[in-house]
């Protein structure tokens, strides 16, 4: 009996750790309509697929252009929510006309990715610190 409750108990948290690992491992689409940047590298306006990479955090992304005409690998930081993400989206800061990816946030998890801001991003920041207009954009994702 006892070890079949011993037994049962490996399996459940074997589970529960292969459960958790896939969960971080998200894979995202999403259809950016417009140019933007994501660590050093400019994209293209396109279909993006965006995925974690490994299993401890997936804290590196691998962000391709369906089409293959970009491809970049990035490195984020943990971002945490009260509440569950309204929706799968990624979230880009705007400063006049120029996009940076900063968040990525599947539907229902209350942690998601935050992207460090870049020295081009840091600049434009503060150049346009008085200016009281710079929206997040949010663009509607998939998981696929």
């Amino acid at each position: 009996m006892k070890r079949q409750a011993l037994c049962l108990i490996s399996v459940l948290s074997l589970l529960l750790v292969v459960g958790s690992a896939s969960a971080q491992n998200m894979r995202v689409r999403a259809n950016v309509p417009f140019n933007f940047t994501v660590g050093s590298k400019s994209l293209p306006a396109a279909t993006y697929d965006i995925q974690g990479l490994g299993s401890s955090g997936a804290n590196t992304l691998l962000v391709t252009a369906r089409d293959g005409s970009a491809c970049i690998i990035v490195r984020s930081n943990a971002a945490e929510g009260v509440k569950g993400a309204d929706r799968t989206k990624l979230v880009f800061s705007r400063y006049r006309d120029q996009y940076f990816l900063s968040e990525i946030w599947v539907e229902g998890a209350t942690r998601g990715h935050h992207l460090p801001k870049t020295s081009r991003e840091k600049e434009l920041a503060k150049e346009l610190a008085h200016d009281l207009t710079q929206p997040r954009v949010e663009i509607v994702a998939s998981l696929y």
